[in-house]
């Protein structure tokens, strides 16, 4: 009997950088202790992907498009809707929605002095969410305001009404210590007129909620910013894509906390599965992520599972190397019990993992770069044992490494046919 044939893409968020001299000019990866990435490597085979493009800084957003299979120059319509989405809004056509911060505005100013009011803020977001949902806007009584806490210091913002484009800008000046945005029309149309005047409404409204609240009134009193201010991101709408299923012919799921991703693998089509944890931050439980992708795969409902991590790339926003070193290699520990528990299957699956990226976020920047990312595709039974697979010269999953690979440098668009047909012939 032919096997069935499966697949796990491992997502490691912001995973590649730049040489360090704190590190004797390596990389993170390349300076943490990885045995497992290591041995898949060696097993299997190695390349650099460009997520979408050669010299393109890309979003996740984009990025994970993409990755799937999906053209973010045909279909991307802005990542306030995932994010929105992957909150637990629900979304239909003609509205708008938006990727949100808590912020800190010196209103006096209209400075945005800290556009993270506090990256530790999961005891404060949802009340304050609960404060923000469905306030009205007097001069548009026709739209409503729904507002859901996603991550950290982030909600989903959606607006729901006639007339409404997201053909417009966002509010956030992408920086500390800047004005806020006024939002502009990016298409000459009466409906992004109507549109931008009802976000700075929005806007004003939001602040004289914010401003006015408990939760803020006690952090002025500790000395701690107020977060009086939401800085409406990433103007979006619902897309409409093929499933993943129709696209590439698997029943998939995502494990994915950060809400950005799960509203995109909503988009898809896909199983969004929730693990107990499960945080998409530095608190994140690793070990329960990769046990619930384990049990699942080896089910008989998927076909491709989709596991995304998020600490690292928090680490290179933080320009923290240690925190970056340190969860790359509590990643490294996941990827063993992964493999292992993938080998010790005698069902009559074979199992492909995939593991790369979807940008670097070097801990230099602080950002999103354009460097390439490394790439790895093998089964579980090679890292086990090497000498089994048909790899190529490369012997460590880092950067430098990648890059001698047979796969050489591709786009990630091509993700998903290299991986079709690595499962079809090895």
């Amino acid at each position: 009997m032919v096997a069935r044939q499966k697949l796990l893409l491992v997502l490691i968020d912001g995973l590649g950088d730049v040489a360090i001299p704190k590190l004797d000019y390596q990389t993170p990866l390349q300076a943490a202790n990885t045995p497992w990435l290591d041995k898949l490597a060696a097993g299997g085979k190695n390349g650099l992907m460009d997520s979408v493009e050669p010299g393109l800084a890309c979003g996740s957003d984009t990025a994970h498009m993409s990755i799937l299979g999906y053209n973010p120059r045909k279909y991307y319509r802005g990542r306030g809707a995932f994010e929105t989405m992957g909150a637990g809004l629900e979304m239909i056509p003609g509205d708008i929605a938006f990727k949100s911060n808590f912020a800190y505005l010196d209103k006096q100013s209209g400075i945005v002095i800290s556009r993270r009011a506090d990256r530790h803020f999961e005891g404060l977001g949802p009340t304050l969410c609960d404060a923000l949902d469905g306030v009205k806007l007097p001069s548009f009584p026709e739209h409503t305001v729904a507002v859901k806490y996603a991550t950290e210091h982030r909600c989903g913002v959606r607006v729901r009404g006639p007339g409404l484009t997201d053909t417009i800008t966002g509010t956030d000046p992408l920086k500390d210590n800047l004005p806020l945005v006024k939002c502009a029309p990016t298409e000459d149309t009466k409906e992004a007129q109507m549109t931008c005047k009802l976000i700075h409404e929005l806007s004003e409204v939001f602040y004289q909620v914010l401003s006015k609240h408990p939760i803020n009134d006690e952090r002025k009193k500790i000395g701690k910013n107020p977060a009086n201010c939401i800085l409406l991101r990433g103007c979006g709408s619902c897309i409409d894509i093929p499933s993943i299923e129709k696209l590439h012919g698997f029943k998939s799921f995502l494990i994915a906390p950060t809400c950005i991703i799960a509203g995109l693998g909503m988009s898809a089509g896909m199983d969004i599965l929730p693990v107990e944890g499960a945080t998409g931050d530095y608190f994140t439980n690793f070990e329960a992520k990769g046990n619930a992708a384990v049990t699942h795969l080896k089910g008989t409902i998927y076909d491709f599972g989709f596991l995304h991590i998020k600490a690292v790339d928090d680490a290179g926003h933080d320009r923290n190397i240690d925190y970056k070193i340190k969860f790359l290699e509590k990643i490294d520990k996941m990827m063993g019990d992964i493999i292992r528990q993938l080998n010790e299957d005698s069902g009559e699956n074979e199992y492909t993992i995939v593991i790369t990226s979807d940008h670097s976020t070097p801990v230099l920047y602080g950002d999103h770069s354009c460097e390439p990312v490394p790439f790895c595709i093998s089964r579980p039974k090679y890292a086990i044992d090497p000498s089994l697979g048909k790899g190529d010269r490369v012997t460590r999953y880092e950067e430098v490494d990648a890059a001698r690979g047979c796969l050489g440098r591709f786009c990630g668009s091509q993700l998903m046919s290299i991986a079709k047909l690595y499962m079809a012939n090895n």
